[in-house]
């Protein structure tokens, strides 16, 4: 009976892995900081990766040269390229060159903190590898003949990889985040990137009592979380009131736990707060909304302090955007 109990519970058990502490340059903050080494499972990586971008990270497997075209930023933008498993920042777009290989080739890292280098035997021959070094997903590998200034060559997987917009270092100082929670967070999403000053949005889980959730794990309502979007964003150029006049329009807050034909804890409104002033413009834009009388019913939205960010599977990442559709949620409420 015990055994089978997780099951009828509707989520899996999972024996605790032990935290690890290691620090990594952050692109966006400019800084050296302290982030949590991530450990999945398999059959967990399985859920968030393509069956290639798997084997590839996982299993060290190398992908074919020349069948794939390396992602390049906007003409005239910078662009930094992260791990595919976890959005560690690991090269620079402009330490990007053409090496006639067939694969990505840089000539240095971001950060030495942010890759690891382990030695690799395989094939018969002596290698090098490159690892990510907070997820261990497998890069490709490095070599001794590339250009100046560092005469190396980062000889890495287009699947390992995946493309972000850079942020100079004058930018990064005006970067803060906001958290939403409006329904199904494709939609919110959609919408958010479209606003001016907002430089990064990332879709996730947050508020719940369940450590690394699945989206499987979150549809099964008993995790607690809710379904978000992870907003950075330039103060000087869209206010926190500006964000908050977005999510108020978007979106019915007056329903419990559904939106539209959603329904569930996960869809829930909600907002997660960062600090005292985002608590405080949070509380007031709430109260101003219930006394203007847009709303028959009252405002159920939760106002509450922001918990850990659990990160969704990619192929939620700008879910209409991939595939050239236009949202079907979301639109502004009448």
């Amino acid at each position: 009976m015990l055994l089978v109990l997780p099951i009828i519970m509707g989520v899996s058990m999972r024996e605790p892995v032990k935290s690890t502490k290691i620090k990594i340059f952050s692109s966006l903050t400019g800084k050296i900081e302290e982030v949590e080494k991530i450990h999945k499972a398999n059959e967990e990586w399985k859920k968030i990766l393509t069956p290639e971008q798997y084997r590839v990270t996982r299993l060290k497997e190398t992908e074919t040269p020349f069948t794939r075209q390396c992602p390049l930023p906007p003409k005239g933008e910078m662009g930094i390229y992260q791990c595919v498993c976890c959005g560690t920042d690991l090269f620079r777009f402009e330490s990007k060159f053409e090496s006639g290989t067939g694969w990505p080739s840089f000539w240095e890292p971001v950060s030495e903190f942010n890759i690891r280098l382990v030695p690799d035997d395989s094939l018969g021959m002596q290698r090098v590898e490159v690892s990510c070094a907070r997820c261990d997903a497998h890069l490709g590998h490095i070599f001794d003949d590339g250009p100046a200034p560092t005469g190396k060559r980062y000889c890495i997987n287009v699947v390992a990889l995946k493309l972000a917009k850079a942020i100079s270092k004058n930018t990064a100082k005006r970067v803060e985040t906001a958290i939403f929670g409006a329904g199904c967070f494709w939609g919110v999403e959609s919408v958010f990137r479209e606003a001016k000053g907002v430089l990064n949005t990332t879709v996730g889980f947050m508020g719940g009592n369940f450590e690394n959730p699945t989206y499987e794990d979150v549809c099964s309502d008993k995790t607690g979380h809710a379904e978000v979007v992870q907003i950075e964003y330039d103060p000087e150029v869209i206010s926190y009131q500006g964000l908050l006049d977005i999510f108020w329009d978007i979106h019915d807050p007056t329903t419990v736990n559904r939106q539209g034909p959603d329904i569930g804890s996960q869809y829930r409104s909600v907002i997660f707060y960062h600090n005292a002033e985002q608590e405080k413009l949070a509380h007031a834009s709430k109260e101003a909304l219930e006394k203007s009388g847009k709303f028959k019913s009252p405002v159920v939205t939760e106002i509450v302090p922001a918990k850990e960010f659990y990160k969704a599977e990619e192929y939620h990442q700008r879910y209409y955007e991939k595939r050239g559709i236009k949202p079907t949620c979301h639109l502004p409420v009448k």
